[in-house]
């Protein structure tokens, strides 16, 4: 399972999976795919903030791999 701290690991348009802030206490996920990267930093613990293309941000949790 790849987990989304480092920036070098996501790019645009990559499935991901990740936790909106109001859902951080239950955990739960919301899967979508990348249409920004928001953290300017290459690394952050609680995973690299994103906005999804339907518009809600959270940090990534999981990462599909392509192929």
């Amino acid at each position: 399972m790849v987990l989304g701290q480092n920036r070098q690991d996501l790019s645009l348009g990559l499935e991901v999976d990740i936790v909106q802030k109001h859902h951080q206490v239950s955990g739960e996920l919301t899967n979508g795919f990348i249409k920004r990267i928001l953290t300017k930093s290459i690394h952050h613990p609680h995973g690299i903030k994103v906005i999804l293309e339907t518009g809600e941000i959270g940090r990534v949790k999981h990462i599909y791999l392509e192929g």
